[in-house]
């Protein structure tokens, strides 16, 4: 390697390069030092001159695994051009140019060759390669080899083996664009590198101006994607999560944008596929709409602007797909269209690679009963027979059941039987006895193929097995079946496209070595890296420090001009916070406290718009039935409309103050993030992009909204105020839990103000749904039905309706204390939990404190007659019949005028509680002064 050494600025001007990128002269020294390596560049960071320079410097030569045709065609003929011997192997070449660069291997004539890693499962390959001079070992695209990879391929995972045992653990280099430091462990102990060096360089890409816009929907989406790229000038690419999508943009984008626009995706058919790529290539396109299919190896230098129309599942993705942009190092442009639904289809794409142990279990026992072997079914064919979800998660099935040796899945090799020996014993004829001269014949010529390629699958051609035995076909495939008799060895016939084998057909399904425990693992590992990407699209931070962090870049800093910087946006609507007087930050910090305060108060127990209705004081019925009206936040924010004050939300989810969190499917709530409350608390500033992240209309209304509140206002009085002496943690989660319970009307006596309490409790505090005892599950389930009778006859609803037996034999087993217990349940959903949601708790808190379970919601009565209410079995027409008859007797007025005023609190409408009640007007309002003759408070607005 001495050459390497001396001789670097020559070999550099080999590639026509002057000098090396950051980075890439510390790795091609490691690699000349005779050191494994593991090397982490983004894309266009030149990870390829790091394993292609040393190659020139040193005898043999140099083995590149690549994973994509085009890839490896686009470098050999780049090093081609450039006079270096390369050549490939794949597909593409026949049987007699795939010998003639193998015989050129053989004769030391190349210094490169690029090969797919399936390449080494081919049996004449490996047995050349015992001929040559391997040097070097290249494995691009490494992320590949790890399962936690997001591009996993079988034989990726098999290349330590292979490099062990065909290649004698010959030195290596891995490389890849996006590796976390897990996946870099994890790619070391595959491959068994010895004491590898490990390079994590020049992530940062100073020409690319990274930005995120948020949409609320596709058609949002569609005129923020029109103009952005209306206002590009170059050729870009536009991701999209689905073949679908593609085709969706595809459709509308090139009639509205005047320009010629491309759809690439997996579902096309290869020519087709090819014919789009050269347009795109030859610059014919001014963009293409494509999956991630579209872009690996595309060597295309002057891609001006990369689009994300969907959240990409990994930063690793998103990062190599917007890496695409800028490779001849001029300003480039990377937007991605977040909305938080596009959630769903990455988490659907989640699912499916992680299938439930019950859609293995249906896929192992359709297969199993099935009496060919090889079973030659379609995914989509499996998939209609167990009724499964998807295709994906069929075939990630099948790859659980081949990982655990149950069967194989197999390709077809153009009508080539299949033999597999599994094990180390000199020669299989030791098995059989001397007479059995057929099988003897048989078994050697199927050595004689196999040579060393033991515990593989090795493919023949039938006719070929045939003359080396010196059978007729009907000898060789009866012999073929006895011989599969033997331990060991294993035979498939040929076939003609994708198939299944079973290996053992003895197992039942429950002994089948699968570890669903680590499956599961590894499925919360892709929803943390799916929250990274959404954490990335709200960070308040620098976008490209964001990135490098996640990478572990040692090199990380704020870039200093992506749409979080602010500087170098042309475009920013933004208000820059250098414009900003002391008075208006402060009015703005001010109204941020006091969103942040409306959070606490909620528990994180509501949607953005519910907190939003309640801050602007809105008079919607669910106000009054959640009590949120009585929250001392309740209106403080009137001056701004309801989608101001979501916008505002918005923007400070994206700036870490406020966390999004599914409750139930499709209903995010919001609560306080810890980053929220210390801004809310004062203990933590501003984050300094959250200003510039307003724009200037929505801004000036948060300052008008804000400049009249003062920051005593912020915290209530009960509540712990931001002050130095505050130091204990206990009491910092205190105060974030304290909710002032604004059920209580003021009342002036001389110079005291006394509180009158209202007769029912109207906040959910964490310490009030907080159980200090368990009573037994009967008595919380009786409890629970007769309030639900109630609730029924004050509704006119049938009392299954309200809540069903089964629920309310859950509920009385787990016996929720908060609401995010509740919310859990089966049978309780979003319209339960918001129109009885505080009840059903209040019931379940007061039946376990209380020995008598008694509802602190019951009415007063009289004679113990409070509960003449249907039975659990009893119709609404034949309760109605039988308290007729008894009301007279045994109900009261104060009885009567409890219901119809506990239905006005409830927030119903006068129209609505005689509907209700089957009441006239006159009998509502004798109620209602009945009921305000007993204590309870009735504004003059409800009278109608």
């Amino acid at each position: 390697m001495s050459r390497l050494a001396t001789d670097t600025q020559e070999l550099l001007a080999r590639f026509g390069l002057q000098q090396f990128r950051k980075g890439q002269s510390e790795v091609i020294e490691a690699v000349g030092d005779g050191h494994d390596v593991m090397c982490v560049m983004p894309t266009g960071g030149g990870k390829s001159l790091c394993y292609q320079l040393p190659s020139l410097a040193r005898e043999g030569v140099t083995l590149v695994v690549s994973p994509l045709i085009a890839l490896m065609k686009d470098q050999v003929d780049t090093l081609r051009r450039l006079g270096i011997a390369a050549e490939l192997i794949n597909s593409t070449l026949d049987v007699r140019q795939q010998a003639d660069v193998m015989d050129a291997m053989k004769r030391g004539e190349l210094k490169l060759v690029y090969i797919a890693p399936e390449r080494l499962r081919n049996g004449q390959f490996v047995e050349t390669l015992g001929h040559c001079n391997v040097t070097l070992l290249a494995i691009d695209e490494a992320h590949c080899v790890s399962e936690w990879g997001h591009d996993f391929r079988p034989d990726y995972a098999r290349l330590g083996q292979m490099r062990k045992r065909h290649l004698g653990g010959v030195q290596t280099i891995a490389l890849t664009a996006t590796a976390t430091e897990a996946v870099r462990e994890d790619i070391c102990a595959i491959l068994e590198l010895s004491d590898p060096k490990v390079f994590v360089k020049g992530f940062a890409r100073t020409n690319l101006f990274l930005e995120v816009e948020h949409s609320k929907g596709d058609s949002e989406k569609d005129e923020q994607l029109l103009s952005f790229v209306s206002s590009q000038s170059g050729t870009g690419i536009i991701y999209a999560a689905t073949r679908r999508a593609c085709e969706t943009v595809g459709q509308w984008l090139p009639e509205r944008l005047r320009r010629p626009v491309g759809v690439y995706h997996g579902g096309m058919d290869p020519e087709h596929r090819r014919i789009v790529q050269e347009k795109f290539m030859s610059g014919d396109l001014a963009a293409i709409v494509a999956t991630n299919a579209f872009g690996m190896g595309i060597d295309k230098s002057d891609i001006r602007y990369v689009v994300h129309y969907n959240m990409p599942g990994t930063l690793e993705a998103y990062y190599q797909e917007a890496g695409r942009a800028g490779r001849d190092g001029l300003e480039s442009a990377c937007k991605l269209l977040f909305s938080y639904s596009d959630r769903y289809t990455q988490e659907y794409f989640i699912e499916n690679r992680y299938p439930s142990k019950d859609v293995v279990r249906k896929v192992y026992e359709y297969l199993h009963a099935r009496p060919e072997d090889p079973i030659e079914l379609t995914l989509e064919q499996v998939r209609d027979a167990v009724n499964a979800e998807s295709a994906e998660s069929v075939g990630m099935s099948e790859t659980l059941l081949a990982k655990a040796g149950i069967l194989r899945r197999l390709d077809s090799s153009q009508n080539q039987l299949m033999v597999r020996l599994d094990s180390d014993t000199p020669t299989f004829l030791d098995f059989l006895p001397r007479e059995a001269k057929l099988r003897r014949r048989v078994m050697k010529a199927i050595e004689h193929f196999v040579k060393k390629q033991r515990f593989e699958d090795v493919f023949i051609r039938p006719d070929r097995l045939m003359r080396q035995a010196d059978v007729n076909r009907d000898q060789l495939m009866r012999t073929l079946r006895e011989l599969k008799r033997l331990n060991g060895f294993d035979y498939v016939p040929p076939f003609r496209g994708r198939a299944v084998h079973f290996v053992k057909r003895d197992v039942p399904f429950e002994m089948v070595e699968i570890d669903f425990e680590e499956l599961a693992r590894r499925k919360a590992a892709e929803y943390a890296k799916l929250d990274a990407v959404i954490g990335f699209a709200r960070s308040g931070g620098c976008r490209q420090k964001v990135i490098l962090d996640y990478f572990g870049d040692p090199d990380s800093k704020n870039c200093g001009k992506c749409d979080r910087c602010c500087v170098g946006n042309p475009n920013s609507s933004g208000v820059a916070a250098s414009n900003v007087s002391d008075t208006d930050a402060k009015a703005i910090l001010c109204g941020v406290r006091v969103v942040l305060s409306g959070f606490t108060r909620m528990h994180g127990r509501f949607g953005k718009t519910m907190v939003a209705q309640m801050l602007c004081g809105s008079q919607n019925k669910k106000m009054a039935q959640w009590k949120l009206n009585r929250l001392s936040t309740y209106g403080m924010l009137s001056a701004l409309k309801q989608s101001q004050l979501c916008k505002i939300i918005d923007v400070m989810i994206d700036h870490g103050m406020a966390i999004q969190r599914e409750v139930d499917q499709r209903r995010p709530t919001v609560e306080i993030s810890d980053l929220g409350r210390e801004v809310m608390h004062l203990r933590a500033p501003l984050p300094v992009a959250f200003i510039a992240s307003l724009n200037k209309g929505l801004a000036k209304s948060l300052i008008a909204a804000s400049r009249h509140i003062e920051s005593a206002d912020v915290n209530e009085p009960g509540e712990y105020a931001a002050s130095p002496s505050i130091e204990s943690a206990d009491e910092t989660e205190a105060a974030d839990a304290v909710t002032e319970i604004e059920d209580k009307n003021e009342e002036t006596v001389g110079t005291e103000t006394k509180r009158v309490e209202a007769e029912s409790p109207v906040s959910i505090t964490l310490d009030d749904l907080t159980s200090p005892e368990k009573k037994t599950t009967q008595a919380v389930a009786d409890a629970i039905k007769r309030w639900r009778r109630r609730t029924a006859a004050a509704l006119g609803l049938p009392a299954f309706r309200v809540l069903s037996n089964a629920t309310i034999q859950r509920l009385s087993e787990i016996r929720p204390s908060n609401s995010s217990e509740l919310e859990t349940i089966s049978g309780i959903g979003p319209s339960t939990m918001e129109q009885h949601g505080y009840d059903i708790l209040e019931v379940i808190r007061t039946s376990e404190s209380t020995e008598e379970c008694v509802d602190e919601f019951d009415p007063p009565s009289e004679g113990g007659h409070g509960d003449a209410v249907p039975s659990d079995g009893e119709s609404d027409e034949s309760f109605q019949i039988r308290s007729d008859s008894t009301d007279a007797a045994v109900a009261t007025d104060e009885q009567e005028a409890y219901w119809t005023w506990r239905l006005f609190s409830e927030g119903f409408v006068f129209d609505e509680v005689c509907q209700i009640r089957r009441l006239d007007r006159g009998q509502i309002r004798a109620h209602l002064r009945n009921a305000e003759g007993a204590g309870r408070h009735v504004p003059p607005n409800w009278l109608g």
